[in-house]
């Protein structure tokens, strides 16, 4: 006998405005000083583990296959950075990374900088934010989070002794930059909504910190970069829409922060050094973004020259600028690309991958005096692996792949890319992974997978992990779906603000064309996303329901309309610029048209997995929770289950043990759902 679901109590909210009034039910649900607030999320926890209480052995089967593929005891591939090679390695039953270095050869004694198992011995939750060593290998500043709210504390430690010095600063966030001098860095930290507003110059062992700058636009975020070169720190300053960058001579801390180019609304830029040049990627006149460079003595937008024009299909995503050339990604067709070029910006060549559909990107370019250019490739069928590419010669050398233990044989699974027709036309592509021996007879199970949003491109990447599910006939799906920005900038307008209902209705058109080309049937087909793919879940199950078998929401933000109407919430006013501003009539009515909390009905849904963390800054608890409990009083079976991580945020448990656990329990959720529970 199942044991009944908790029913959250109803407390009625009226919220009225533009002449709408809405009524929560479960507003109160926000207010974790409330003390009904945790019980009823542990009373929630309670219910999913006795509801999945029948898929414990199954769950302990898939946590043992998928661990059983992972090199437990592995290193990455060293990085140089003068005479030094960094990496991090694992061991057996530890959880965590061990950062290390070794000294003119890799031959050379091993040096431990940092153990994280031993930072997270008796912690609930642990997560290694900055790790950055000073330019004279001297010291390291690295930063921990020990709740999962993405608030780091700074610690900086002695590499000659071992010794940690008394510097300690509180509340900063992801980026951290030194000086040149070997004694300063700068940080960020955050203000009361969790966003990156300040930047630091701390000095090792002052009684105070120089404050250098204060963005005050809520819309903007700020971070810090350091140039390859090591000549430059920047400040980056960026809303969803608009960007300004402030440069500073590295040897001169205590110098004035320049600006770059002053901010302009609409216009995206960012910034690398290259000899006596800023070269600059831009969308100034280019909606898919063009190279521009300005002489670094005189970078006034009058003295800029175009390296590389505006391109019709083609994006520039990013550049790398080394002594000799520069590197510039690029974006064609949904494919990424590596383009080489002169120091001029003259063109070379373009890097040559095997496959039709696959995934790159630069990883552990630490050197600026060099014709190597190192870069992470993987595909749906290839395991990660680092290449070592000669920008000269051509000629690359496999440094690393990275090992999947059982004998994985990649000419046993087979990916392709087909397209499917959104209700305006658009084609929209899909990638799929399955096992070679796949018939297209609606018999197999599949796994749809989506995101669309921020102009993240969602990239077909390998997975260990998935083959717990190919091996079982599952196919997998990834739809990439507008939102994104896999067809160029363009595909990522077409699915925000007033246009964010396409990202639905393209995702609903790839579940139909899989259905009709009998990829898989209704009783077999489930989706997933998280975060503002949860988003995407929430709102197609409010419109298609009936076209999904199962569907696991992790982290969804699902109350997006109370959200955007509460300014001081992380991310909010950011995020104006890709949801609206829903104080704004228009967008008021068009978010609730679409919020998946505001549109549940009694009806019937498919199952579902739902996901949260307490102390997620991001996608607060409460939008699941709010979300579970309007559906428990209108859903009309009972498989709906959330699962609420009492001590972590948005990215789920810390350790790569607990990571592993939260994934054999999504899959034995769809095992057992579309029935395979016994495979």
């Amino acid at each position: 006998m199942r044991a009944n679901p908790p029913l959250a109590k109803i407390v009625p909210k009226q919220i009225t405005l533009h002449g709408d009034t809405r009524v929560d039910n479960y507003f109160w649900l926000r207010d974790r000083s409330d003390p009904d607030v945790i019980p009823y999320l542990e009373a929630e926890n309670r219910y999913t583990e006795e509801v999945m209480a029948p898929a414990k052995s199954l769950r302990e089967t898939l946590y043992t296959e998928i661990l059983g593929r992972i090199q437990e005891t592995d290193v990455s591939v060293p990085v140089k950075r003068d005479k030094y090679f960094y990496y991090t390695r694992t061991e057996q039953g530890q959880a965590y990374s061990i950062q290390c270095r070794k000294h003119g050869s890799l031959d050379a004694p091993e040096e431990i900088l940092l153990d994280s198992n031993a930072l997270a011995e008796g912690q609930k939750y642990f997560r290694l934010g900055n790790f950055a060593v000073s330019p004279d290998h001297r010291l390291l500043a690295y930063s921990l989070d020990l709740e999962g709210d993405e608030s780091y504390t700074i610690r900086v430690k002695d590499l000659s002794t071992g010794q940690l010095l008394p510097d300690r600063i509180d509340n900063t966030y992801y980026t951290l930059e030194w000086a040149n001098d070997n004694r300063t860095f700068f940080y960020t930290v955050l203000d009361a909504a969790k966003r990156p507003y300040r930047a630091f110059r701390h000095e090792l062992g002052a009684a105070s910190d120089a404050l250098v700058y204060q963005e005050d636009d809520a819309r903007f975020n700020l971070a810090l970069g350091k140039t390859r070169s090591r000549r430059y720190v920047f400040i980056e300053l960026a809303s969803p829409l608009t960007s300004e960058v402030r440069y500073l001579e590295a040897t001169d801390p205590r110098g004035e922060f320049r600006v770059l180019l002053p901010r302009r609304q609409g216009v995206e830029y960012n910034a690398s050094h290259h000899g006596e040049y800023f070269y600059i990627r831009t969308n100034d006149q280019a909606k898919n973004f063009r190279l521009m460079r300005t002489e670094v003595n005189h970078p006034s937008a009058e003295n800029w020259q175009e390296v590389i024009p505006a391109r019709a299909g083609v994006t520039i995503e990013g550049l790398d600028s080394f002594e000799d050339h520069i590197v510039v990604y690029e974006r064609e067709r949904g494919l990424e690309k590596i383009c080489v070029r002169a120091g001029s910006g003259a063109l070379s060549h373009y890097v040559e991958f095997p496959e039709p559909v696959y995934s790159v990107g630069a990883t552990g370019n630490a050197e600026y005096q060099t014709n190597l250019l190192r870069f992470n490739y993987t595909s749906l069928v290839t395991p990660a692996s680092v290449f070592d590419y000669d920008v000269r010669t051509r000629q690359r050398e496999l440094k690393k792949q990275y090992e999947v233990r059982g004998g994985y044989d990649a000419s046993q699974y087979q990916s392709e890319r087909i397209f499917a027709k959104a209700p305006d036309g658009a084609e929209v592509p899909i990638s799929l992974v399955y096992r070679r021996g796949f018939e297209r007879n609606g018999t197999s199970p599949l796994l749809l997978y989506g995101y669309g949003a921020y102009g993240h491109s969602i990239d077909p990447r390998f997975s260990s992990d998935r083959l717990s599910l190919l091996d079982r006939g599952f196919v997998f799906a990834i739809a990439h779906i507008r939102g994104g920005a896999e067809l160029g900038e363009e595909w990522h307008d077409q699915g925000k603000l007033l246009q964010k209902k396409n990202t639905f209705t393209d995702f609903i058109a790839c579940s139909e064309h899989l259905l009709a080309a009998r990829y898989t049937s209704t009783e077999r087909l489930a989706i997933m996303g998280g975060s503002a793919g949860g988003l995407l879940v929430g709102a197609v199950l409010n419109l298609r329901p009936e076209l999904f078998r199962a569907a696991i929401a992790k982290v969804p933000f699902v109350d997006a309309l109370n959200t955007m109407l509460d300014p001081t919430l992380p991310l909010t006013i950011a995020e104006y610029e890709e949801w609206g501003n829903p104080e704004q009539q228009e967008f008021y009515r068009y978010i609730r048209s679409y919020s998946p909390y505001d549109n549940v009905v009694r009806r019937e849904y498919p199952a579902m997995l739902v996901t949260a963390g307490l102390n997620d800054p991001r996608v607060s608890y409460w939008e699941p929770a709010k979300w579970v409990a309007k559906l428990r009083a209108s859903k009309n079976d009972l498989n709906l289950l959330l699962k609420t991580d009492m001590g972590s945020g948005h990215f789920g448990p810390s350790g790569r043990y607990e990571g592993i656990k939260e994934v054999a329990f999504d899959y034995a959720f769809l095992l057992r759902t579309v029935g395979l529970a016994s495979i």
